[in-house]
């Protein structure tokens, strides 16, 4: 039943990347091997997180299942020092993503946010030194930082407080293409 939700979630993430060339899909696949320090939990889930440069918001949707301890909070970690790998603070709202399904082993999630608020990003994170409070700097470094593979959705539970499944967030296939057009535009308009 979870795969059928992740085919169904991977297929609107495809959807709204062709139907909208300014929303950048980006997903990760949830696990506890992918946690650092690595862990035995059975639970899977999928997570797409898409980006709307036009309107400033970023739309999180999270599935997971099979959750060996009861969910305590979601949030994205962000910048890794190296794509892929590693942890570090966390980037968006804490203790948790607001409305986050908590206290079960299995759940599904869907809310917008508005990147050009303060609520949307971790206190820590949006008044690092050089973004200094400002929104729009945190935007653009957590956009930066999506693009480059240094972003990961975590979710923790009463029996891993330092997380269950993680996966990190990479551009989804269907959005591989505006990506590229996206940069090859920016940078003739530079020219």
């Amino acid at each position: 039943m979870m795969m059928q939700g992740f085919g169904a979630l991977l297929a609107t993430a495809a959807v709204a990347a062709s139907a909208n060339g300014a929303i950048i899909t980006y997903t990760a696949i949830l696990d506890g091997p992918s946690e650092a320090p690595p862990n035995a939990s059975p639970g899977t889930g999928f997570a797409i997180v898409d980006i709307d440069r036009d309107a400033h918001t970023m739309r999180v949707r999270v599935e997971f299942s099979g959750l060996v301890g009861n969910v305590t909070a979601c949030h994205i970690h962000a910048p890794t020092a190296v794509a892929g790998t590693g942890t570090v603070g966390v980037a968006t709202p804490t203790p948790s993503f607001p409305g986050f399904p908590h206290g079960g082993t299995s759940g599904m999630y869907d809310m917008t946010f508005d990147m050009t608020l303060a609520s949307s990003y971790n206190a820590a994170f949006l008044n690092a030194p050089s973004r200094g409070g400002n929104t729009g700097l945190a935007e653009a470094d957590f956009w930066l930082y999506l693009h480059q593979g240094r972003a990961y959705v975590n979710v923790h539970s009463n029996v891993f407080p330092g997380g269950e499944i993680r996966g990190f967030l990479v551009p989804s296939p269907g959005t591989l293409g505006l990506i590229g057009l996206g940069a090859l535009c920016a940078a003739r308009r530079r020219r």
